[in-house]
């Protein structure tokens, strides 16, 4: 099978999906694909080639790659790819739509505000909402742009830096507590991580991409609080109508799981938590990409059907 990785991009988490792409390509089995790098830089470049390939594996992350723009571009030309469908894809992203139907369906995130233009900025409603908050764009992944807030002077300098990378803006409640994700693979979830971050004071994008930024392990959890957690993971996975893969990030606080997001394409590199949750329960990273192969293929196959996702 010819398995074409597409990486790059042109979003903020660019230099992520190179590195996603190059540990897909090099654990990739041999004996069953032929591997074939696909680097890209826009859409438009993807459109124009002509690729001769049977499946592709989505390296890509941020705007345009986890958004669904490519995942609509690669059905239109009737080529099988990697992970959710275009709608869950784009839903997934949209941070302030998926936490509406995560709330809406009874599942515990974190109180926020979305701004869509500077006429919407309200120091008064960030102090209803309370501090500490978080500040992030609505559509930004990998921690860029996001920054923590304590009062109205970091406020208008994070709000300022996310602005740099989306139009719209997420400040949400800080949850004080445990951070936990839950990376989920058709629809088991493998062992939940526990995340302590070593180079900073939170998950940042240092913390989250330098070898040792942050202490990863197998979360030591009562079974109930275990339990619970596998559960508020799946309903998310399922409300969002995700599929194949995904991780599931939360905050867990006095025992309730609040769900921050849900990743369609979580990185794939030496120091990322899907493979190391994948490792923790018996699984290479070779394996890890046999399973998403098989289990996206029997997906593109009930697209095709028409078969409604669960």
């Amino acid at each position: 099978m010819r398995v074409g990785v597409i990486m790059g991009g042109n979003s903020s988490e660019r230099e992520i999906s190179l590195l996603t792409g190059k540990e897909m390509l090099a654990h990739l089995d041999t004996r069953k694909y032929d591997a074939i790098p696909i680097e890209i830089r826009d859409t438009e470049e993807l459109a124009a080639r002509d690729l001769d390939i049977d499946f592709v594996l989505l390296a890509l992350h941020g705007s345009s790659g986890e958004d669904g723009t490519v995942q609509a571009m690669l059905e239109s030309m009737g080529i099988p790819y990697s992970g959710s469908s275009p709608a869950a894809s784009n839903l997934c992203m949209d941070k302030n739509s998926s936490k509406k139907l995560l709330r809406s369906s009874g599942i515990p995130t974190p109180d926020w505000l979305c701004w869509r233009s500077q006429n919407d900025y309200s120091e008064e409603a960030v102090q209803q909402l309370g501090y500490p908050a978080f500040v992030k764009p609505n559509t930004g992944g990998s921690s860029v742009g996001a920054l923590p807030v304590t009062g109205e002077e970091s406020l208008k300098a994070a709000v300022q830096e996310a602005s740099r990378w989306d139009t719209a803006v997420l400040i949400e409640q800080l949850i004080e507590g445990r951070e936990l994700t839950c990376s989920i693979l058709g629809r088991e979830v493998l062992p939940i991580l526990s995340i302590r971050p070593q180079t900073s004071g939170w998950f940042d994008y240092r913390a989250k991409y330098e070898m040792g930024g942050a202490d990863e392990q197998v979360a030591d959890l009562p079974p109930a609080v275990k339990i619970r957690e596998e559960e508020v993971a799946l309903a998310t996975y399922r409300v969002l109508n995700c599929s194949v893969y995904a991780r599931i990030d939360m905050m867990l606080h006095q025992g309730i799981p609040y769900v921050l997001e849900a990743n369609t394409l979580p990185g794939l590199t030496q120091t990322s938590l899907m493979p190391k949750s994948a490792a923790a329960a018996g699984i290479s990273f070779s394996e890890l990409l046999d399973r998403i192969i098989e289990l996206s293929l029997q997906e593109r196959n009930k697209d095709r059907k028409g078969i409604i996702h669960e």
